[in-house]
Parts: structure tokens; C-alpha cells; sequence
């Protein structure tokens, strides 16, 4: 309900103010009431201890009087005004409530910022002590001091390894600006040493993405055979796997075999090819190459669906097997 809303319905359910006299100004009494119609007058009366008394000039029921009656309609009613301020109460509470909300809200996100930041500045930490622990102990079996030229004593590390941290980024920019003298080498090694070990470890990680991408081509690949011997796509769950959907195709190029005496010499050697064709791509997958598996699979989808359509127009033609 809009703030309008609210005035209007006050206003209307409000008590009608007294009105005053048109003719000489004074506030008029009640002078009938009847149901929400109240009809007022100007009597020019007043009542004290001594009785009623009129102005000057005036006198009962004149024609000041009668020329002054007006009728007010008066809907006003208390319920409804308790209720709007009991709506306007709530409603303050609920906008506090929600500017509350909002402040609780800022201030989570500027936490979860704050603890991004912590969370970072923790791992930072901790990668630098494992780095400067392998430094320190690579340098200490070759005789080296690593820390040369570095304001961050060793023994401190864990306790000031941040600060640490920061001294030994800079020195590697410096060393890497100023190579090292020969009687350096050995802190060299240790720099190459962790160069390869960084270059292993990319090499590793593209080599579990490429098999990542190799196993899902060759699922999708599976899918692919599937299909064309049901007619189908697999759905993969824990209880339908890779295994199961190939017995299901197995099932089927044995149904395609068992059809060859009904069938054309095309579709014979068709069916052939897709029954050997599976074979090696079921071995290739065995044996844990799914690349050949999908190169395979993608020569043979449509001679699968080929000898799938052959084996549908027999059963469809009411053609059976050779001992039914």
C-alpha cells in the first residue's frame, strides 16, 4: 500500500473537525446525530453555572440559526486508524530491518574478501617455505649460501617467512638481471634443477589433459556405436558403464552374424566388417588406447548403423534366423 493510499484512508476514517459558522465565525454545536450524518448550528448560546445565556441580538431557533445548519457525514473510525499505525510501525521496523539486512550483507562481502586475501596471503607464506627449505638444503649439501646479500636470517624463516619470501623474490630478480660468476655455479644448478622441475610438471599436466580429451572422445566415440547398433544414445550412470554398453553392442553384432544367411552379399561382408571392426576397437580400449580406439570408431559409426538397419528391415520383413 503506497503512502497516498494511507493519507486517503486517514483522512476519510479521521474525525471531521467542528465546523464554524459562516455568518459570524464562532464554532457551532451538535444539534442532531444519526448514524454517521451530524448536523450542526450556530445558537449564539452559551452555559454557565447560572444557566443559558445568548448573544446580543440572538435568540432561539432565529434566522441566524437556521441560515447557519449544516450537515457533516463522519465515516471516521478508530479501528481503522489503529491499524494504520500499527501498519506504519511495522513498516519502519521491516525498512530498519532491512537496512540492518543490507549492513550485515556489506559487511559479509567485505569478510569473504578479507578472508580471500588471508587465504592468499597464507599460501603465499607457505609456498615460499617450501621453496627456501629446498633452496636451503640444495645449497647446504653443495656448500653454498644461498642467503648472501639477503637482510632475512634462515633460522627465522617460520617466523618471519613472509618477509623472507619478499627478500628472496627480489634477489632472484637480481640475480636473474646479474647473472651469477663462475664460483656461482653450483647455485645455478640449483636454479636449472627447479626450472626442469617446473617444466616437468607442466609437461605432466598437459599430458593428464591430453588423456582427459582421450577418454572423452572415446566415450563419446562408444556413444557413437552404441547408437548405430540401437538406434540409441547411452545414458552413462553407475549402473549403466562403458562395459555394459559394450556387451550391448556385442549383443547386437551377434544378432547381425546370426542374420548373415538371410542377407545380401553386401550386407554379409557389411556386417562382417562392423562385427571385426568392433573387435579391435573393444582390444584398443582394453589395452588402454583410446586414441586408436576413436580413429577406428569414427571409420566404423556408419557401417554400424548400416548393418543395424540391415538387421531392422528382417525383423521388420518377419526374416528369421537360420534354426528358429
Amino acid at each position: 500500500m503506497s503512502n497516498i493510499d494511507k493519507q486517503a484512508l486517514r483522512e476519510r476514517y479521521s474525525p471531521k473537525p467542528v465546523p464554524e459558522c459562516h455568518i459570524c465565525g464562532e464554532e457551532m454545536t451538535i444539534q442532531r446525530m444519526s448514524a454517521s450524518r451530524i448536523t450542526y448550528g450556530c445558537t449564539g448560546a452559551t452555559y454557565d453555572d447560572k444557566g443559558c445565556h445568548y448573544a446580543e441580538g440572538r435568540s432561539i431557533a432565529d434566522d441566524h440559526y437556521e441560515q447557519s445548519r449544516v450537515t457533516v457525514v463522519d465515516v471516521s473510525d478508530p479501528d481503522v486508524l489503529a491499524l494504520l499505525d500499527e501498519l506504519d510501525e511495522l513498516e519502519h521496523y521491516k525498512s530498519r530491518e532491512e537496512r540492518v539486512t543490507k549492513l550485515v550483507l556489506d559487511n559479509s562481502t567485505s569478510w569473504d574478501v578479507l578472508y580471500e586475501k588471508l587465504e592468499a596471503a597464507e599460501r603465499r607464506i607457505a609456498n615460499n617455505e617450501r621453496v627456501m627449505r629446498a633452496v636451503v638444503e640444495a645449497a647446504s649439501i653443495r656448500g653454498i649460501r644461498p642467503f648472501e646479500g639477503i637482510e632475512c636470517d634462515p633460522p627465522t624463516l617460520e617466523e618471519n617467512a613472509e618477509a623472507c619470501g619478499d627478500a628472496m623474490s627480489a634477489r632472484i630478480r637480481e640475480l636473474e638481471a646479474n647473472p651469477p660468476k663462475p664460483h656461482h655455479n653450483g647455485l645455478m644448478q640449483i636454479s636449472n634443477e627447479l626450472v626442469q622441475a617446473r617444466q616437468r610438471i607442466a609437461e605432466l599436466e598437459r599430458s593428464e589433459t591430453q588423456l582427459i580429451n582421450e577418454r572423452d572422445d572415446a566415450e563419446s566415440a562408444l556413444a557413437d556405436m552404441y547408437q548405430a547398433a540401437t538406434g540409441e544414445r547411452p545414458e552413462w550412470s553407475n549402473m549403466f558403464g562403458f562395459a555394459d554398453a559394450v556387451d550391448v553392442v556385442e549383443e547386437r553384432l551377434a544378432t547381425l552374424e546370426a542374420n548373415q544367411s538371410q542377407t545380401t552379399p553386401t550386407g554379409i561382408q557389411l556386417i562382417t566388417e562392423a562385427i571385426g571392426a568392433h573387435g579391435y576397437i573393444v582390444g584398443c580400449l582394453l589395452q588402454g588406447r583410446p586414441d586408436l580406439a576413436l580413429e577406428e570408431s569414427r571409420k566404423w559409426v556408419s557401417a554400424f548403423g548400416q548393418a543395424a538397419e540391415i538387421v531392422s528391415a528382417q525383423d521388420a520383413a518377419g526374416i528369421k534366423v537360420k534354426g528358429e
